[in-house]
């Protein structure tokens, strides 16, 4: 089954969503108990098993990236629970993301000084390695 053919139905497993996300099952479980999901429980069908809507795998990408990009659980919480409480608070969330927003661009800034120092430290190594003159760097301690 195609990731495109996946998102087209709207009764999915957990096992579906996990596949689509890249989400563990154990993570997909954690994640609602944690409160950081749309709806507060997940669909269950007639068997009891979890069932997921499109709208859930969307939500849950969402997550993802917040999550990937250093927000804390707590703070994915907080937007979900702005999100399930419904208009009226988009001003609220838009502060939160905005504030993740700042807090990324601060992390880009300092990555990629890492990048423009390590790069030279490259550069470095290899022209000692080129000029036979590499045993130079870094000295061994006395």
């Amino acid at each position: 089954m195609l990731s495109s053919d996946l998102v087209a139905e709207d009764d999915l497993r957990i096992g579906d969503v996990a596949r689509e996300t890249g989400l563990s099952v154990h993570a997909l479980r954690f994640y609602e108990r944690e409160g950081l999901m749309l709806s507060q429980h997940v669909a269950r069908g007639t068997s009891g098993h979890r069932r997921y809507t499109t709208q859930d795998v969307h939500w849950l990408r969402i997550c993802i990236k917040l999550r990937r990009s250093g927000m804390p659980l707590a703070k994915i919480r907080r937007f979900a629970e702005l999100v399930r409480e419904g208009a009226g608070n988009e001003d609220q969330r838009l502060e939160l993301l905005r504030e993740h927003q700042r807090h990324v661009e601060s992390q880009l800034a300092e990555l990629e000084d890492c990048l423009r120092v390590i790069t030279r430290k490259v550069g470095v190594y290899e022209q000692h390695l080129a000029d036979g003159s590499a045993q130079d760097l870094w000295p061994a301690p006395a």
